[in-house]
């Protein structure tokens, strides 16, 4: 089988070089790799060039338009069996295609995604992040799961699709907000079969700053109600989760204001939400230090994507607006 490797790209030369020199460890070989440089005013076309004696890969420039319309144009130009859309902040493990192909030729996937995993290299706000993202006490810990609730939807930043997915199905048709999941629900409908590989991971690097991880996730809680004003069975009961943990937040500090002996109880169940979460993260990473870095990533995974859910679903859906 021959891969299409696809990677949209907005000002982030350093990452893309740190991906690259991942992809010429692979052990499958059979591939090529397609940069879409997406209206990037820093861009990275000599460290891309640098590259092209070690890998089979293809450069293109475009203007801005979001990375769901950058990967349908490296979809336009692609020549593999099988596309592989890749984040620029990834580093891939060198036996992901050969794990990838063994999986699609004995499960026949038409589209596939795979988990996240922070790499040994990460700094500890990196891997505090990590955890958040894929943590059993988050909404990040039904990503990436064997056991995820309903239909699987891989994301964007590991994820596959065959050639004969992208002829009939079409490509992206968001840009952003939720373009992956709204995308694998079209798979679907479709009668395509998808599927998570769990050994198919990556290292994803997401923000380095919990300031950028804040904006990150917030535009995440928007993005779910985008997925809902397209498929509204696709709103479960899960994704109200950090609505009511923020909302639950706002209600603690008004008790805690306003009638100190009931905010006892809410000063209690949130105290031992956080320490179940300090030490799982404590026990997974094996750092007092990361456990705590991690219980303030998770309360910012909670609060900005329950608050830019929030936001939305009272614009869009109760107020109308566009």
């Amino acid at each position: 089988m021959f891969f299409s490797i696809i990677i949209p790209l907005y000002n982030r030369p350093q990452e893309i070089d740190e991906l690259l020199h991942t992809l010429t460890k692979q052990t499958y070989m059979q591939f090529e790799v397609l940069v879409i440089e997406d209206g990037s005013v820093n861009d990275a076309a000599d460290i891309v060039a640098s590259y092209a004696d070690r890998l089979d890969i293809k450069y293109f420039v475009k203007p801005n338009a979001g990375q769901g319309f950058a990967r349908n144009f490296g979809f336009e130009r692609a020549k593999g069996d099988y596309f592989i859309i890749f984040d620029s902040d990834c580093l891939i493990p060198e036996d992901y295609l050969e794990i990838v192909s063994a999986n699609l030729f004995e499960h026949q996937l038409d589209a596939y995604g795979g988990p996240d995993a922070a790499h040994q290299t990460f700094t500890p706000v990196q891997k505090a992040i990590s955890y958040a993202m894929t943590s059993p006490f988050t909404t990040g810990g039904i990503r990436g799961n064997k056991k995820h609730i309903g239909q699987f939807h891989p994301r964007s930043f590991n994820m596959g699709v065959s050639r004969e997915v992208y002829e009939k199905v079409g490509g992206f048709i968001l840009t952003r907000l939720g373009e992956d999941i709204e995308y694998s629900i079209r798979i679907h409908e479709n009668g395509f079969k998808i599927g998570l590989i769990p050994a198919a991971k990556v290292y994803h690097k997401r923000r380095t700053s919990f300031a950028q991880f804040y904006k990150q996730l917030h535009f995440f809680g928007r993005a779910r109600i985008n997925i809902y004003k397209h498929f509204p069975s696709e709103l479960k009961l899960v994704h109200f989760f950090p609505a009511v943990f923020t909302v639950g937040l706002g209600v603690m500090l008004l008790l805690n204001v306003f009638y100190p002996p009931l905010a006892y109880i809410c000063n209690f169940l949130f105290l031992l939400f956080f320490l179940l979460i300090f030490f799982h993260a404590w026990q997974v990473n094996k750092s007092i230090k990361i456990a705590f870095l991690s219980v303030i990533a998770s309360f910012i995974q909670l609060f900005a994507y329950g608050l830019g859910f929030i936001q939305d679903f009272f614009k869009r859906i109760i107020f109308k607006q566009s």
